[in-house]
């Protein structure tokens, strides 16, 4: 059983909207104005602790800080950074230490025209994925809204610009905990400024959570614009669960129809991951497989070459490869892209994130 993050103080800050922190202002003896200014310094100015934000009274900062910690960190919401490590190409991942100790990665992925950050929501993963890092360390625990939106303020605070692309692509599987991803997508919109368009949900699939998740999504975000990112990996259900074990209990068909609804309930299109392992999954006759099983879909392939872990001896494939797949699915008029990768050289590229069992010594 999947626990539940749990609560340094009653309410962390981070997290709560406009109208709420005016209420929780209120609730505390203190003019609606009061929670107009937390709401500014704590996701304009990435306030870190009670303490940083001048502008309360100073009795009422020391007395909220009183029942959380020296300076209010926690009763804010805010993680503390652990480890960062920068990649030549200027991919930063940061190891973030909850409330309660455990250990999480997040990524700042940069170019010229954005700044993509890849959040994780939930310490480790139960999905197992072969391929992937995170799953090999098990899952820990889900995370909480305020876990996952600090991750998007950490990678501002480091990098020193505004992010403006969220994919929730790091550690976990979003959609065994679809309240607190659809909270934090609420959050990133409208506290944030975020359009739903620049975030990503990437899953590889849970039985019967697709429809669920249009379904939620339009009664709490009003609509659902964010992209759904489906992980395929395999033209066929027996590879499939060669390499995700869970896939067993969720047939390709079954997954493909889910995705259908879901199309049809938000009118969004969906794309699927594949991550190309050299010798295994990365022939054209595999493509040509892929580009049937896909027919009737409005939908994006998106082609990611296996990043290297050290558990497992997958290759990964040739350039001349991923192109001879890249141009199999595009000669049968499926829309193809192939993702880039970032930050490998520090461990930062998709699938290489993992919970770190030992904290690093400061």
């Amino acid at each position: 059983m999947i626990s539940e993050a749990p609560s340094p103080q009653a309410v962390p800050l981070l997290g709560l909207g406009l109208g709420e922190l005016e209420a929780w202002a209120v609730s505390q003896g203190q003019p609606a104005f009061r929670g107009r200014q937390l709401h500014d310094w704590i996701y304009a100015k990435g306030a870190r602790r009670l303490a940083d934000i001048s502008v309360l009274p100073k009795a009422w900062r020391e007395s909220l800080a009183a029942g959380a910690d020296p300076g209010g960190a926690n009763a804010l919401g805010r993680s503390r950074e652990l480890l960062r490590s920068v990649a030549k190409d200027g991919t930063t991942k940061l190891l973030l230490s909850t409330a309660d100790g455990l250990s999480l990665e997040t990524v700042g992925i940069p170019s010229r025209d954005r700044l993509t950050v890849c959040v994780s929501s939930q310490v480790g993963c139960p999905m197992a994925c072969r391929f992937c890092a995170t799953g090999k360390g098990g899952l820990q625990r889900s995370l909480a809204v305020h876990e996952i939106v600090d991750q998007v303020l950490c990678v501002r605070e480091v990098m020193e610009r505004r992010p403006s692309h969220v994919v929730f692509m790091g550690m976990g599987e979003p959609l065994l905990t679809i309240d607190s991803v659809l909270a934090a997508i609420h959050c990133l919109c409208t506290d944030l400024g975020m359009a739903q368009r620049q975030i990503t949900v990437s899953t590889v699939g849970v039985p019967a959570t697709l429809p669920s998740l249009a379904e939620l999504a339009l009664e709490r975000l009003g609509r659902a614009q964010f992209t759904l990112a489906v992980s395929l990996h395999a033209p066929d259900q027996a590879l499939r669960e060669q390499l995700i074990p869970t896939a067993h209990a969720y047939p390709l068909e079954t997954l493909l129809d889910d995705c259908r609804r879901y199309v049809e309930i938000t009118g969004r299109r969906v794309s699927f991951e594949y991550i190309l392992l050299g010798g295994l999954n990365d022939h054209p006759r595999q493509a040509a497989a892929l580009a049937t099983l896909l027919r009737g879909f409005q939908s994006h392939v998106n082609l990611i070459p296996y990043n290297p872990i050290e558990e497992e001896d997958f290759q990964r494939p040739s350039p001349e490869r991923v192109e001879a797949f890249r141009r199999a699915l595009q000669e049968r008029h499926v829309a193809v892209s192939v993702r880039a990768s970032r930050g490998l050289d520090e461990d930062a590229a998709c699938g290489q994130l993992r919970r770190r069992a030992a904290l690093p010594s400061l």
